[in-house]
C-alpha cells in the first residue's frame, strides 16, 4: 500500500535525521576509550503496489551497526594481559636485580673484605688490631646477608599486600561485568534483541580493565551476556552472577598467600593456574625469583658458615683451647601440612650430609602409608634419599620420629632462613683459632688461619664447582639475565600491543574527517528531502485552492 509523498517525505526526515544524530554521537566519543564507532544502516520500505506497478514509500532505519571485529578486540585483550605481566615482572626483577648488584649491599664487598681480614691474621697471628679487624669485618659480612634477607622479606610482604589489592580490584571488575550483562539482556529483551551498543562497549572495556590484571577468557551466551573465565576454565562470571576470588593461607606457611575462587561455601586455591597481567606476574616472580634468590642467599651463607666452622674447629686460639664455632648456622625449616593427620615429627640438618649438595629448592617430604618420598616443590620431581633413617639427600640430613598417616606431608626449606640467621658467635678476639694444633698456646702459629684463607677459594659450592664469591656471581649474573629477558619481552609486548591497538582502532575507532563527511552528507540529504515535504505542501494548496473554486 502506498503511503504517499508526504510518508516517503517523512520516512526520510525520520532516517537522515537519525544519521545526524549518530554522527555526532560519534564525534562526541571520539576521545571515549573503549567506544566503537556507529553506522546507520538505510533500508528501502516495503513498496505499495498500484494499477501502474509498485511505488517506493521511502526509507527505514534497518540497524544502527556497531563497528566491531571479535578477533582484533580478543587479539588486543590478549596482548594487553601479556604487556602487564612482562611490564609488572620487569620491574619486580629490575629492583631485585639492583639490590643484589649494589656495592655497598651485596655480599661481593663483604666477602673480599673478610677473607682479606681473615689473611691479615694469617700473616700476624698475634697481631690484636688484625684479629679486631676480622671480627669487625665478619660482623660486617652477616650484617650484609641479614639486611638482603630483610629487604627481600619485604619484598614479600609488598607482594601479599598487591595480590589483596589486585584480587579486590578483580572481583570489583567481575561485579560490574555481571551487572552489565544483566542490563544487557533486559534492554535487549525489551527492544526486540537490538544490541545495546555503548552497553556492550563498557563491558568490553572493564573486560580489557580486568585482562591487565589476569589473563581471561570469554564466551558470549544466546542471549547475549558473557561467561568470563580465568586460569585453566574456572568461571569468574557466569551469566549474572560472579565467582569471588579472595587470599588464603598457604598449607605450609600462614604468611605465604595463595589466590582461591569462591563458589559458594567452597574456595578452591587455583594459584598454579593463573597466568598473565600483574596477577600472573607477581606469582610468577615470587615463585620464579624472589624464592629462588631468597634459598641462593641462604645457601651461601649456610656453606660458608659450616666450612669456616668446620675448619676453626681444627684449630687453636691464643690461649692454648680448641676453635669454637665461629658462625651460627640456622637449620632446615620444616613446615607440616595443615591437614596432616598423623603424629609424625620431621627435624633436618646439615649433621653428616655433603654440604656441597646442598640446592636452592625447597622439598615436599610425603608420607604414602608405607613408604616416604621427596621431591621438589617447585615442580614435582622425585629426589632420591639414601639412608634408611635418618635420610640424606641434597646436602641435607632428615629425621623422622613418630607416626605418620597415609597423604601427610611436609615442606623442607634448607636455605629459607640461612640468610637471615647467620651471625658471629665470636667477641673475643683470642677466641680466634689461627694456630694448628698444638700442646699449648702458639701465638706465631698462623697454619689454621692459612687454611682459614684459602677458604676463600675453595671450590664448596655447587657440587664442589665454584667458591663463595663464584656462587654469588652466578647469582647475580642469573638475576640479571632474566631482568634483561623480562625487559626485552616488556618492549616487545608494548610494541605487539600499539598494534593491536592501531587494528582496533582502524576498525572500530572514529575518524573526525569520515564523521564529518557523514554530517554533511546528512545535512544535504535532510534539505532536499525537506524540500519534497515543501513541494508536497505546494501541489496539495493549489489543488485546495482549484476545489474551492
Amino acid at each position: 500500500m502506498a503511503v504517499g509523498i508526504l510518508g516517503t517525505a517523512v520516512s526520510g526526515l525520520q532516517a537522515f535525521q537519525r544519521g545526524i544524530s549518530v554522527a555526532g554521537h560519534n564525534i562526541s566519543n571520539a576521545n571515549t576509550d573503549g567506544y566503537s564507532r556507529q553506522r546507520v544502516e538505510l533500508g528501502t520500505r516495503p513498496p505499495g503496489f498500484t494499477g501502474a506497478g509498485f511505488v517506493g514509500n521511502g526509507v527505514q532505519i534497518d540497524n544502527i551497526q556497531r563497528m566491531f571485529d571479535e578477533f582484533a578486540v580478543t587479539n588486543l585483550r590478549n596482548t594487553t594481559s601479556s604487556s602487564s605481566q612482562y611490564d609488572t615482572l620487569a620491574l619486580f626483577s629490575g629492583r631485585i636485580s639492583n639490590l643484589l648488584s649494589d656495592e655497598h649491599a651485596g655480599l661481593n664487598g663483604g666477602l673480599e673484605n673478610f677473607f682479606n681480614a681473615v689473611q691479615n691474621v694469617a700473616d700476624d697471628p698475634s697481631s690484636m688490631p688484625a684479629r679486631q679487624l676480622m671480627l669487625a669485618e665478619s660482623e660486617s659480612l652477616t650484617g650484609r646477608f641479614r639486611n638482603l634477607d630483610a629487604q627481600l622479606d619485604s619484598m614479600t610482604g609488598e607482594i601479599n599486600s598487591g595480590l589483596g589489592n589486585i584480587v579486590s580490584e578483580i572481583n570489583g571488575l567481575s561485579n560490574q561485568i555481571a551487572d552489565i550483562n544483566k542490563s544487557i539482556v533486559d534492554v535487549s529483551n525489551q527492544s526486540n534483541s537490538e544490541r545495546p551498543n555503548d552497553l556492550l562497549d563498557r563491558r568490553d572495556q572493564l573486560i580489557a580493565r580486568l585482562s591487565e590484571l589476569v589473563s581471561v577468557r570469554t564466551i558470549e551466551q544466546d542471549n547475549g551476556a558473557v561467561n568470563v573465565f580465568v586460569g585453566t576454565g574456572q568461571s569468574l562470571v557466569t551469566g549474572f552472577l560472579s565467582s569471588q576470588l579472595s587470599t588464603a593461607p598457604n598449607n605450609f606457611d600462614a604468611s605465604r598467600l595463595e589466590i582461591a575462587i569462591n563458589n559458594g561455601p567452597i574456595a578452591a586455591v587455583i594459584t598454579g593456574n593463573l597466568t598473565g597481567g600483574k596477577l600472573g606476574a607477581t606469582l610468577d616472580f615470587r615463585d620464579q625469583m624472589l624464592d629462588p634468590v631468597k634459598n641462593a642467599l641462604g645457601r651461601i651463607a649456610v656453606a660458608l658458615g659450616t666450612e669456616f666452622n668446620r675448619q676453626h674447629s681444627l684449630g687453636m686460639d691464643l690461649d692454648g683451647a680448641n676453635g669454637a664455632d665461629f658462625f651460627a648456622i640456622t637449620a632446615p625449616v620444616v613446615a607440616a601440612n595443615v591437614n596432616n593427620a598423623g603424629a609424625a615429627v620431621i627435624t633436618a640438618s646439615f649433621d653428616n650430609a655433603n654440604i656441597d649438595d646442598l640446592t636452592t629448592e625447597n622439598y615436599i617430604l610425603a608420607y604414602d602409608g608405607v613408604a616416604w618420598s621427596l621431591s621438589h616443590a617447585s615442580d614435582g620431581q622425585a629426589v632420591a634419599m639414601s639412608g634408611a633413617g635418618p635420610y640424606f639427600a641434597d646436602g641435607i640430613r632428615i629425621d623422622i620420629a613418630g607416626g605418620a598417616a597415609a597423604g601427610d606431608r611436609f615442606l623442607i626449606q634448607p636455605t629459607e632462613s640461612g640468610a637471615a640467621g647467620i651471625s658471629t658467635l665470636i667477641s673475643n678476639a683470642r677466641e680466634i683459632a689461627a694456630a694448628a694444633p698444638a700442646a699449648g698456646p702458639a701465638p706465631g702459629d698462623n697454619r689454621n688461619a692459612l687454611l682459614l684463607a684459602d677458604l676463600q677459594n675453595s671450590q664448596s659450592m655447587e657440587g664442589g664447582t665454584t667458591n663463595f664469591q663464584g656462587a654469588y656471581a652466578q647469582l647475580v649474573g642469573k638475576l640479571g639475565t632474566q631482568t634483561r629477558s623480562a625487559q626485552i619481552n616488556a618492549e616487545a609486548q608494548a610494541a605487539l600491543l600499539s598494534q593491536a591497538q592501531a587494528t582496533r582502532d582502524t576498525i572500530s575507532g572514529v575518524n573526525l574527517d569520515e564523521e564529518a563527511a557523514d554530517l554533511l552528507r546528512f545535512q544535504q540529504a535532510y534539505q532536499a528531502i525537506a524540500q519534497v515535504i515543501s513541494v508536497a505542501d505546494s501541489t496539495f494548496q493549489t489543488l485546495l485552492s482549484a476545489v474551492r473554486r
